[in-house]
């Protein structure tokens, strides 16, 4: 029997202009040391990159809000391979449509219940909006996710949740799904892309941040 396997990547591309929690970007990836700049007879470019935290398709470690919580070096790269699901409601989006218990129902009404340790990605359509920064950003107004919606995910035992948009939560409504998920040891994963390219059930997704430490604990 022939497995034929299709990898589709669910990151934005990063650069200067992209949207941000902020409006700032602070992504810079520059040459540090040209071909020019060597004396010797091999030549090396070496490029510099400098970045904020949290920005473009990320990881939320529970750290990220919950003091004694989890970091990303925590996670066994094993913990980050994991079936997905993908909840479509893009076509009743608006900017302050929050994922309800009902859809949860209706998606599982169709395709069955989520199975535990999965990664579960709401699909809102929002991400059409990325190459236009201020209307993604929209001053923190963009579809999220509700507290109850958040609680039966954990009730169905998933690992994961993640979101086409800057976040699960609008600050207007408090970060209840980030200190309900993330204070369950689970993981938030924010700015997917290509959900388009996803099918409801029947894929894995294998989430790679970058594995930082907790030892820097300087603020700069």
């Amino acid at each position: 029997m022939t497995f034929i396997y299709k990898l589709i990547d669910l990151t934005h591309e990063l650069d200067s202009t992209i949207p941000t929690w902020s409006g700032g970007c602070g992504f810079n990836h520059d040459v540090h040391i040209d071909y020019a700049d060597c004396e010797a007879q091999d030549k090396f470019r070496v490029m510099k990159v400098g970045m904020h935290a949290g920005i473009g398709t990320h990881m939320d470690a529970p750290s990220h809000c919950i003091p004694g919580g989890r970091f990303i070096h925590d996670f066994d790269v094993n913990d980050l391979i994991m079936p997905c699901a993908v909840i479509d409601v893009s076509d009743k989006c608006h900017e302050r449509y929050n994922l309800s218990v009902q859809d949860i129902a209706d998606f599982e009404s169709k395709f069955g219940l989520i199975s535990k340790g999965s990664c579960v990605m709401i699909k809102t359509g929002w991400s059409k909006f990325w190459h236009a920064p201020s209307k993604y950003h929209n001053n923190h107004v963009f579809p999220s996710v509700s507290a109850e919606a958040a609680e039966l995910l954990l009730e169905r035992g998933v690992s994961a949740l993640g979101i086409d948009t800057l976040s699960p939560d609008r600050p207007e409504d408090g970060f209840k799904v980030h200190k309900t998920f993330l204070g369950a040891g689970k993981i938030i994963i924010e700015n997917v892309a290509n959900l388009d390219s996803m099918p409801p059930t029947g894929s894995f997704c294998l989430v790679l941040p970058i594995k930082k430490s907790k030892m820097v604990q300087k603020r700069l």
